[in-house]
């Protein structure tokens, strides 16, 4: 059995990002002010692989952000130097992981993004 992890993050002035454990109910979300919506989301994805990192158990980030998932996964280009140090941070820790992977969820079916008001 594996952990459902839902990340959501928002940008502008009122910005943050966080997570939600499906399993145990158990979330996060920091208040970072002016960052961009894709930096939010990378931060989200950052803050949850830091919080399994070196589990053994099937980990898989569902997050409502098409464009962060292809980048990460490898099937999108990242042109934005800011959001490609935070690709290699996040990559740096996925490739502590056995079992992980990150999906792309609908917004409506997003439980983090439900958590954090968006």
């Amino acid at each position: 059995m594996g952990i459902n992890v839902y990340v959501d993050g928002s940008g502008g002035s009122n910005s943050g990002y966080g997570y939600f454990v499906k399993e145990t109910g158990e979330s996060f979300y920091e208040k970072k002010p002016n960052i961009t919506n894709n930096q939010a989301e990378y931060m989200a994805i950052l803050s949850a692989l830091n919080k399994f990192v070196g589990s053994d158990e099937e980990i898989i980030i569902y997050s409502d952000s098409k464009n962060t998932v292809n980048q990460l996964n490898h099937d999108f280009a990242i042109n934005n130097e800011q959001l490609r140090t935070l690709a290699q941070e996040a990559w740096s820790v996925i490739g502590k992981f056995s079992h992980l992977s990150i999906k792309w969820v609908p917004r409506k079916e997003n439980l983090a993004g439900k958590m954090l008001g968006s």
